[in-house]
């Protein structure tokens, strides 16, 4: 225990802070991110999102549509600690940068809006951070807004949520005369002047001591109330020392128990020094973060964020660019050196490590080593993809790879010139590599080949990124999203059997069903066999050995094969519950082989005899629209088959949530634009699936 204490006490690791910026998009990321480079002196100038000035913001769509589309690494110094910095995307479309992104980092800062407070997409990274266990901080930016209110959105997190926030900061000032902010732990004034670069430090105004008194006592009481040590110090004195008080929010935020909550307005360059000392104090260093699990040959291993130990890291980004391959990798324990030979575990191949950079943005520093805890990226990894784990050969170490969700759109893309079809497919490959969201493939009944991603616009940056990356006219299909179907009313007792009789060996299967609609089957299938991703419940009821062990699973597995493709479209099929109940073998001619033809053949005649629904994927939409266009846009989403769920007024704008289908939002954007003469923004987050109307299972083509 002592040595331990002695290494986190002297080891540099303890200096290193790895962390991203979450936020819906429009909260102030990307500018909260260049402000954060220029405090440190790492940019001599302020980058501006509208100027297209940014450093992480580096690619020309991102410039162009003024949003963030690709996580960005960016490393950078302050007050002794090295910070490296991941600028991730805000748009639902790009979540699964996000995914990759919180996998590697050891804490967040959430941005929110002042205005807005939380909203659909900083719910759904918060979710994000949640699963990861990634402790975060937050940064309520644009006090400088009309309506910018501290305490509405504070309460804003606390009911959307749920954690404890912690309020350190007292905003001096409101929305214009926004100047500086009350530091609530160390009780002193933080002001910046206008046209002045620099930060004046000074005691607390007299016209805020008292509310600034009695927001110390508020944050003293909510401390102690979570933190045990605390809790001893304030009975005891009835007030917590400005040490204990940094202790016990350090405490708190690294256990998740509560969120310490500053303010500022970056575009203004007021609060990134506090918040920048926020991350020091109180954001976990990659020592402060359990130990990485990972397998080998099947048994489960730790390993400690050592220089000394042997080398572990995960690749979480790739960048397939025209001059090579940039391989972007957290290391969680040991060295690596430039030339040094690594060990791909999941694909089982050596790889060379060419060179090593620190990463700013799309400029790079060259570096000898990396040790545990950096984030860096790597030159002449050949074939090494987002998720890999490179380690050491004579040490090898598989570690969980970031989750990857299912694409729901679909476009048909092909090159309009045909001599530029093996372009094409090379274009596409690259960027499947660097984006493993997308997933190419082409479809066996028409010859089409189709790319499916998370949404609409992320789709459309896919193509738009092949167009200008490697100059080809590429023709897209309109989008086509995955539909599912799914069981209404199954069948008892189908009877199937199996003969096959060709000469040698025959194939004999003779199975019994019980097929149905998963929840009505639940309380009689119960959960053995269940699978939650593709809906489908499996439970065998033979009794007296009539179907063996080994043929039993092999009925489950072609009945898993027959989910595949539906009869009404060959859509995938799911909410299906399957009870084999009976069954006969042959002595000579039974195999697995023929029970899983079997299994197959005899599910796809119950769901052919059974009556079958279509589901299409529909979307949580919120709607931001001036009150004036309201009814319009009303008008539009019902037409589009919406639900609404909500409307709320706020700030001269309403707010509509509603539920839409997937299909219908397709040049939705543009539509909005219209009819709010370009004042109206809208976004949506995946909400699973829903019935189709038969008009609309009609026209859907099959797959």
């Amino acid at each position: 225990m002592r040595n331990d204490l002695h290494r986190q006490l002297t080891s540099p690791l303890t200096a290193v802070r790895n962390l991203g910026i979450l936020a819906h998009v429009d909260a102030g990321k990307t500018t909260v991110t260049e402000r954060i480079l220029y405090v440190t002196g790492t940019t001599h100038k302020r980058g501006e999102v509208h100027d297209g000035t940014t450093v992480t913001d580096f690619d020309s769509q991102e410039r162009d549509r003024g949003i963030t589309i690709f996580a960005a690494a960016v490393s950078c110094a302050w007050d002794g600690h090295r910070i490296n910095l991941i600028d991730t995307p805000g748009h639902v479309d790009f979540s699964d940068e996000v995914e990759r992104s919180l996998r590697v980092l050891d804490g967040a800062i959430a941005v929110f809006d002042a205005v807005a407070g939380v909203e659909p997409q900083s719910e759904s990274v918060w979710r994000q951070a949640d699963r990861h266990g990634v402790p975060r901080i937050a940064f309520v930016n644009k006090l400088d807004r009309a309506g910018a209110d501290l305490d509405t959105a504070v309460e804003s997190i606390r009911e959307r949520l749920h954690p404890a926030p912690l309020v350190v900061q007292l905003p001096i000032g409101t929305e214009d005369g926004f100047t500086g902010v009350v530091d609530l732990v160390r009780m002193r004034s933080l002001v910046w002047a206008d046209g002045s670069e620099a930060v004046d430090e000074g005691p607390v105004p007299d016209a805020l001591r008292d509310e600034a008194h009695r927001r110390r006592r508020q944050l003293e009481e909510a401390v102690a109330e979570l933190h045990a040590p605390a809790l001893e110090e304030f009975c005891a004195q009835s007030a917590l020392s400005a040490r204990t008080l940094t202790a016990a929010l350090r405490d708190l935020t690294r256990t998740g128990d509560g969120v310490v909550v500053l303010c500022g307005s970056a575009y203004r360059n007021r609060g990134i020094e506090p918040l920048l000392e926020a991350v020091v104090a109180y954001l976990p260093s990659p020592l402060d973060v359990p130990a990485i699990r990972g397998t080998q040959d099947g048994a489960e291993q730790e390993r400690a964020a050592d220089p000394a130990a042997p080398f572990a890291a995960l690749a979480f980004k790739v960048n397939a660019t025209a001059t090579g391959r940039l391989t972007y990798v957290r290391l969680y324990s040991g060295t690596i050196e430039k030339g040094e030979t690594v060990w791909d575990a999941g694909a089982r191949r050596t790889e060379r490590i060419g060179r090593i950079l620190r990463v700013q943005a799309d400029r790079h520093a060259e570096l000898d080593r990396a040790v545990a805890g950096d984030i860096v990226a790597v030159v002449g990894l050949k074939y090494a993809r987002a998720g890999a784990t490179l380690c050491a050969p004579s040490a090898p170490l598989l570690l969980e790879p970031p989750t990857a969700a299912d694409p729901v759109v679909s476009v048909a893309v092909e090159a309009r010139r045909s001599t530029d079809t093996n372009r094409l497919a090379s274009a596409l490959t690259r960027l499947v590599e660097e984006d493993p969201s997308l997933v190419v493939r082409t479809d066996p009944e028409t010859g089409q080949t189709v790319l499916s991603g998370m949404g609409e616009l992320h789709l459309e940056v896919a193509v738009e990124k092949i167009r200008r990356a490697h100059g080809l006219a590429v023709g897209v299909g309109r989008p086509r999203v995955a539909y599912r179907e799914t069981l209404v009313r199954g069948v008892s007792g189908l009877v199937y059997r199996h003969v096959k009789q060709d000469g040698g060996a025959g194939q004999f299967a003779h199975v019994v069903l019980d097929v149905g609609p998963l929840e009505a089957a639940s309380g009689a299938a119960g959960s053995d066999g269940a699978d939650s991703a593709t809906g489908f419940a499996f439970r065998s009821a033979v009794v007296g050995g009539r179907v063996p062990k080994e043929y039993v699973r092999a009925v489950e597995a072609g009945c898993r094969d027959a989910l595949a493709e539906g009869p009404l479209g060959g859509h995938p099929v799911t909410g299906v519950s399957v009870v084999l109940t009976d069954g006969a073998t042959h002595p000579k001619d039974s195999s697995e082989m023929a029970f899983r033809t079997a299994g197959r053949l005899a599910l796809r005649d119950a769901l052919r005899v059974g009556e079958m629904a279509l589901l299409e994927p529909v979307v949580d939409v919120t709607v931001t629209v001036p009150e004036d266009a309201m009814g319009g846009v009303l008008g539009d989403l019902a037409a589009r088959r919406g639900r609404v769920s909500g409307s709320v007024a706020r700030a001269g704008a309403v707010v509509i949530t509603a539920t839409v289908p997937l299909a219908e939002l397709f040049g939705y954007a543009t539509r909005l634009r219209s009819r709010t003469q370009g004042r109206g923004t809208f976004t949506t987050r995946p909400a699973g699936y829903a019935p189709a109307p038969s008009a609309a299972s009609d026209g859907v083509p099959a797959r």
